[in-house]
Order: structure tokens, then C-alpha cells, then sequence
């Protein structure tokens, strides 16, 4: 597939979301779902570059640091171009939301309508090393509850990609989602995907709405023991990493 042809796919498929719904989502619980965002035959191919010795800038083995157990590996510039263009044309559309939250939090930071702007910003502070990812799970894999920072510039909202098909390729293995309000204990959520399926979600904290005003509450994510075969996801982080 060209580069013209790609974009042009990437635009549309862009173009077809209920934007709407999902900022309505977000407001309201901090994730959403996009249903079929990627194709069977785009989720098998993005899974098996996992198993290639090139484009990628590290691999990480979750166990050796207390992450949990599976792996996963950063993607190197350039990009795979699928990944560059959910990355190019999603960013436009989360970045009102982005700046509305901000503003309700009391926070400065603004962000810019396109994401090279956003990414040249990073890059001024030493952010330099990209952030999409591919994750393996295998037979009790799991990953434990955390948020991706990486650096002072952090753009508020990152995607997830299931590639893998639950029920067949693998079990368990759930997106879980904590939320922690002042004053109140840890609610959870299990976010329901199916292979192509991305969860739109908050990478440390979104506003609430409260009796006295706006006020912030902090957001963790992870994913439960896969209890038998093999799960891929896509990470895409919009800001970049010191």
C-alpha cells in the first residue's frame, strides 16, 4: 500500500469515528472504545513484527523490573507506517479534548492542533526516543497497574489496539482500568475489546465534575493474567520520551 494510499485510509478511518460519543465517553469515565479501528488482516500484520529483528529500540522483559510478566518493544524511528498514521490522524481530533481537560484541571499547558508540532515540542526538551509499542502476553502473563509518562511533556490521552481475538487466540488477559477520587476507595473497570477493538483512555488523570467545581482524579491501567494462549496489543503514546 502507498503512503498516498495509506494516508488517505488513515483519514477516512479517522473521519468515520463518532467523535462525539467518544469525547462524551471520556468525560464521562475517562476511556472509550473504537470499535474495529483496525482490520484482521492489519492486526495480523502489526502483531508479526513483533517477531522481527528490526524497527524496534528495545525490548523490555517485564519480570526483571517488577512491571509483571510478558515483554514488549518500542518501536524505533521511523515508524511502520500504519502506526505513524494512527498516530498522525488521531491526534487532531483528541487534541480539543486534551486542551478542555487541561483548562479544567488548571493547568497551563496547551496543546497544538497537529501532532508534528506536538512532537517537535517533546523533542526541544529532550524527548526524543519514540513511545508506540507492541506488547506479547503468553500463559500467565499479566501487567500491573501504571501510567505512561515518560517526561515532563505528556500529551493526557494514549490508545490501545487489541490484535488478538479473546475466546480464540488467548483467555483472560483483560484491560483493566483503576480511578482513584479523593476520599473515596479504588473503582475499577474492565474495558470489553475484541481483535481491532482500541480503548481510548487517560494516561495519569482527567477532571471530574464536582459539587464545588472541577476537580482531578488520577487513573492507572494494566492487564490481568492471560490464562492461556498468546495476546498482542498496540501501544500508541502520543508524546515521546526523555
Amino acid at each position: 500500500m502507498s503512503g498516498v494510499d495509506l494516508n488517505r485510509r488513515s483519514d477516512e478511518r479517522a473521519a468515520a469515528i463518532d467523535w462525539p460519543r467518544v469525547s462524551a465517553d471520556l468525560d464521562a469515565q475517562g476511556w472509550t472504545v473504537l470499535p474495529k479501528l483496525l482490520t484482521g488482516a492489519e492486526c495480523g500484520a502489526v502483531a508479526d513484527l513483533y517477531g522481527r529483528s528490526d524497527g524496534f529500540r528495545s525490548q523490555v522483559v517485564m519480570a526483571r523490573h517488577g512491571y509483571g510478566r510478558g515483554e514488549y518493544r518500542y518501536f524505533s524511528y521511523s515508524l511502520p507506517p500504519l502506526v505513524q498514521a494512527l498516530r498522525t490522524t488521531l491526534y487532531p481530533h483528541l487534541a480539543p479534548l486534551a486542551n478542555r481537560w487541561h483548562a479544567r484541571m488548571g493547568m497551563e499547558v496547551r496543546f497544538p492542533d497537529d501532532h508534528a508540532t506536538f512532537l517537535e515540542r517533546c523533542h526541544r526538551a529532550g524527548q526524543v526516543r519514540p513511545t508506540p509499542l507492541l506488547l506479547q502476553y503468553g500463559p500467565g502473563d499479566y501487567n500491573c497497574l501504571h501510567q505512561d509518562l515518560y517526561g515532563e511533556h505528556v500529551f493526557p490521552l494514549q490508545i490501545a489496539v487489541l490484535l488478538s481475538e479473546p475466546g480464540e487466540d488467548f483467555d483472560g488477559g483483560e484491560f483493566v482500568l483503576t480511578e482513584q477520587r479523593p476520599r473515596m476507595q479504588t473503582r475499577a473497570a474492565v474495558v470489553p475489546l475484541s481483535k481491532g477493538d482500541a480503548v481510548v483512555f487517560a494516561v495519569n488523570s482527567r477532571p471530574v465534575q464536582g459539587a464545588r467545581g472541577d476537580y482531578r482524579v488520577n487513573l492507572r491501567h494494566g492487564v490481568s493474567r492471560v490464562r492461556s494462549g498468546q495476546r498482542h496489543i498496540l501501544g500508541v503514546i502520543f508524546h515521546d520520551a526523555a
